[in-house]
């Protein structure tokens, strides 16, 4: 990530250099915060890798990365490792949230980070009826 961010420093200076308009804050906050939108702290961690128009304030700035691009990143991932699986952005989040869950994080807390309004949506994104996530095994079960 350390890396990253470099990477991203330098092409955000680039940008302040070029006197591109910083990036776009909503809700006011660029009349709130005059300076925000081109200070480094606001600047994205997924920046996009051109430039282009925008129609709000008809300037050009640089924006966040597409989901399409990161879609098309795992894809691309995906294919390089030689995976005989559908892997997508959305199995990330499964993922993430499962291994949450089977690390002790309470379900409800899952539920939240997910923006899950049915408790039950959490359930099936965890696989929850499907795992033994306390790890509990039967005395009949063992060997």
């Amino acid at each position: 990530m350390r890396a990253h961010l470099e990477k991203v420093r330098r092409l955000y200076e680039g940008d302040r250099k070029a006197g591109l308009a910083g990036v776009y804050l909503p809700n006011a906050l660029d009349r709130k915060y005059p300076k925000a939108p081109t200070e480094w702290i606001w600047y994205w961690v997924f920046p996009s890798e051109k430039v282009s128009l925008d129609p709000r304030a008809n300037v050009v700035r640089r924006h966040h990365a597409s989901a399409d691009m990161l879609r098309k990143a795992m894809r691309r991932a995906v294919l390089a490792a030689g995976l005989d699986k559908r892997a997508t952005t959305h199995s990330l989040r499964h993922s993430f949230a499962t291994h949450l869950l089977e690390s002790g994080t309470d379900i409800r807390t899952i539920q939240q980070l997910l923006g899950h309004v049915d408790l039950e949506t959490t359930m099936i994104c965890t696989h929850v009826a499907k795992k033994n996530v306390l790890g509990v095994r039967s005395p009949l079960d063992k060997n």
